[in-house]
């Protein structure tokens, strides 16, 4: 039978390990945006990097329950959920 806490040990350094490293990844990117400045397309070698503006619509269920509240209860549906948590 498996320790449980020493997984669970385990489990949080590796969460650990995973922030420093986005951590780092995010430093990097930052790093090639500021070359890039305005620009959307870099060429560096073997390498394309694109940095583009996407634009997307959302549905602002907020302002829809507040001006339309029947509207809103209509078209809402309840999901579950299983959140793993670790405390």
């Amino acid at each position: 039978m498996m320790n449980i806490e020493a997984k669970i040990k385990e489990l949080q350094e590796y969460k650990r390990m995973k922030d420093e490293l986005d951590t780092m990844i995010e430093s990097i990117q930052d790093e090639i945006k500021a070359q890039m400045g305005d620009e959307e397309t870099l060429v560096a070698g073997a390498f394309k990097v694109t940095w583009k503006t996407v634009s997307q619509s959302r549905l602002d269920t907020a302002a829809l329950k507040k001006a339309m509240p029947e509207v809103a209860a209509q078209f809402t549906r309840t999901i579950q959920t299983r959140p793993f948590k670790v405390a």
